[in-house]
């Protein structure tokens, strides 16, 4: 034998990827499958560009509030109701994602590209029908929907285009949710994000020409702003409909698939019934939590909804994560791998527990100088800040039950996080608020302690269950 080739040449050293790499990738959405290699890298490749598509949803309501505030207290009032009714539709148009994205990121795992398209042609036509039925109804009733939330003669005379506009565009908000979700289930979470950015941009130029007039644009007032937000929507749509059709993306829509599947329709509606519900529990627990701080009068509450905006705000990293975790556990589940659905879960939840529990330090430590940022007011400003370090103590907590919570509904168990939200928030965190705030220390701080532990709570109940796996053998 040659002794050239009598051993074997060394295995070549492994490549250790630059973090700015996998950054890079991430925005860029690098082919990549999520049912094999490291974890952590699939990670940050499906977090990063979730965190910034949520970043720019929130920024729809920020520039409708920013550029409508120049238009008086009405107009602001305005913008106020009508989102208030608007959270219905978030709340359809979310549950509707959970069961569409569980159903397109399992197909996905199980290598049938065809089954996902399928689930997503029959998700979409599901969103086309709330939206129909939104869309009558508000058209119909927008001056009656003010009036019985509150506006006084005045709005409701500026207002009624505003909602009709919004509510009758409502289309563009569900389709907007459900087809991201289908992008994000399938692991295309780049192109959720650059859908988000179109629709923003367009929203952000569009929005104070039709406000103000800008040039050869009509002055339509807060009407304006309506009709921004609907076309930004949808031409984020079309740009998702386009996407779906060009090809190159994971789940791809072809004519064979624009078919009604009953069977499939059905399905969708069981995933998504539960989901809904799930959604529509933790908002409704928010409206008992500021019943009861409200008592306390105006300076109470409007610390408390600074802190709550801020909180909620720092949020958003986390729920990239936890929806990362979501899609992870769905392909792998898919792919018949539920050790390693179960790893994506513990690693995302200890990024998560990283990342808020950092913040959460810097709010408690920083909370008055946060707060006075947003308010100089002598009585709702420590409230604020007492608000704000309070909810700060459960951050690793909040961390760890968001990502179990979206591990569930990544898995298909839509119901598990749902009666957890109805014993956590509506049986423990409302009762105990008003028992801590009313009758024990006559303070709102009986609320923030409840708010605290009630989500503390929620992440050690869904640990206890998650550890149980029953999540693994279901069915979707």
């Amino acid at each position: 034998m040659n002794p050239e080739f009598s051993h074997a040449a060394p295995a070549p050293a492994p490549v250790r990827e630059s973090v700015w790499s996998v950054v890079t990738d991430a925005l860029r959405g690098v082919r990549h499958d999520y049912t094999t290699g490291s974890l952590n890298r699939a990670i940050v490749l499906l977090a990063i560009p979730m965190v910034l598509e949520m970043v720019m949803e929130s920024l729809f309501a920020v520039a409708d509030v920013f550029w409508v505030s120049h238009l008086g207290p009405d107009a602001v009032a305005t913008v106020g109701l009508t989102e208030s009714m608007l959270t219905l539709v978030y709340t359809a148009a979310m549950g509707l994602s959970i069961g569409v994205a569980a159903v397109v990121a399992r197909r996905i795992g199980e290598k049938r590209p065809e089954a996902a398209s399928a689930a997503a042609v029959q998700g979409i036509a599901l969103g086309l029908v709330v939206a129909a039925l939104v869309a009558v109804l508000g058209i119909s009733l927008a001056p009656r929907l003010l009036a019985i939330m509150g506006a006084s003669p005045a709005v409701t005379a500026i207002g009624t285009t505003y909602t009709r506009t919004m509510l009758g565009g409502s289309a563009t908000v569900l389709l907007l949710f459900l087809i991201n979700a289908i992008f994000r289930g399938s692991g295309d979470a780049a192109i959720a994000m650059r859908v988000l950015w179109f629709a923003n941009f367009i929203n952000i130029v569009l929005g104070p020409c039709l406000i103000f007039g800008v040039g050869p644009f009509p002055r339509l007032g807060v009407t304006g702003a309506a009709i921004a937000t609907t076309i930004g929507r949808g031409m984020g749509v079309v740009y998702q409909l386009y996407r779906l059709r060009r090809g190159d993306a994971r789940v791809t829509v072809r004519r064979p698939d624009l078919v009604l599947r009953p069977a499939i329709m059905k399905h969708l509606v069981e995933l998504s019934g539960s989901g809904t519900f799930q959604v529509f529990v933790g908002t409704a627990s928010y409206v008992g939590i500021v019943r009861i701080i409200s008592s306390f009068g105006s300076a109470a509450l409007a610390g408390y909804t600074i802190a709550i905006r801020l909180v909620i705000f720092c949020l958003l990293p986390s729920w990239g994560l936890a929806n990362a975790a979501a899609t992870l556990v769905g392909q792998s589940l898919g792919a018949r791998d539920p050790d390693r659905a179960e790893r994506a879960v513990w690693i995302a939840g200890r990024y998560n527990m990283v990342v808020l529990g950092f913040v959460g330090v810097v709010f408690i430590a920083l909370a008055g100088p946060i707060v006075g940022l947003f308010t100089q007011d002598a009585a709702a400003a420590p409230i604020g800040a007492q608000a704000l370090r309070t909810m700060s103590f459960g951050f690793v907590f909040y961390a760890l039950g968001m990502v179990l919570s979206m591990a569930f509904n990544g898995a298909g168990d839509t119901w598990t996080p749902t009666w957890i939200n109805v014993a956590c928030f509506w049986l423990w965190e409302i009762p105990l608020a008003y028992v801590l705030a009313r009758v024990v220390l006559h303070a709102p701080l009986g609320a923030f302690l409840a708010i605290m532990i009630g989500y503390s709570t929620f992440a050690v109940v869904a640990v206890a269950l998650f550890r149980r796996g029953r999540w693994k053998a279901r069915a979707v």
